[in-house]
């Protein structure tokens, strides 16, 4: 049965896509098979890599209208694309009964083929992320080392926190993932050391710096891994996915 994570900050800029993208990726590196989930209608997973509209979205799944069609981006990688038709999925469904559940019920049949499932959330609260908490086994939130970037963090406990009461009741926190660290900057290593006071022994050893490589392998339609193997960016999410691993008691390979 494979593990649901869902990647989650409802600020936008902190490296959530990215840390999406390259966490499967990199779980694919050391061997395991990933399905990444976007579920943000502005589709930059998708966009990220190449993956262009599809006859069928995870935007017709939810409507009931089709089954889940994964795309392969490389072996042992694929991807539930989405597109801006997703937006319309928070009023479309709001009297829908049972919509907390429905992502759960279209990943039932699809977890043992997979050792992740890793869910690019919106950067919002709404429905689509509620679905998202209601199905996932563990939450990731990537967190930018600047001061801004650390509003709202109390929010987002409350949301887990009710999810996992009321929905969800083997939801927990992976772990907070710094990103866009500079260690030459006090302000990032003071904001390191805020979030270890409120998140504890949740705030990830391994941080991501701030990689250029990063931020060019979108416009290549491609991974870390896949655009550069030997970057400080590949080796940073390399780090995150075997810490995530030891976290949520998988083998590394």
């Amino acid at each position: 049965m494979g593990i649901i994570l869902s990647l989650l900050n409802h600020k936008g800029g902190v490296g959530k896509t990215t840390s999406a993208i390259n966490i499967g990726a990199g779980m694919v590196v050391l061997g395991k098979r990933v399905l990444l989930v976007d579920l943000d209608p502005q589709a930059n997973l998708s966009l990220s890599l190449g993956i262009g509209r599809q006859p069928t979205s995870l935007y017709d799944a939810m409507r009931g209208e089709a089954d889940l069609a994964p795309v392969t981006v490389r072996p042992g990688l694929d991807v539930i694309p989405s597109n801006l038709d997703l937006s319309g999925a928070e009023m479309e469904l709001i009297n829908e009964a049972g919509r907390e559940y429905i992502l759960r019920e279209l990943f039932e049949p699809m977890q043992d083929a997979y050792d992740f499932i890793i869910i690019d959330c919106p950067p919002s609260l709404g429905l689509l992320t509620l679905n998202a908490l209601t199905c996932s086994d563990f939450v990731l939130i990537p967190l930018q080392t600047e001061f801004l970037a650390m509003q709202g963090l109390a929010k987002i406990k409350q949301v887990i926190q009710k999810v996992k009461l009321r929905l969800n009741k083997k939801l927990e926190i992976g772990g907070v993932i710094p990103t866009m660290y500079d260690s030459r900057k006090v302000l990032n290593r003071d904001i390191v050391e805020t979030i270890k006071k409120y998140f504890g022994e949740l705030v990830f050893e391994s941080y991501v710096r701030d990689n250029v490589a990063l931020a060019e392998a979108p416009a290549q339609q491609q991974d870390i891994f896949s655009y550069n193997p030997t970057s400080a960016g590949a080796e940073d999410y390399l780090a995150v996915c075997q810490e995530i691993l030891s976290r949520t008691s998988q083998p590394v390979e």
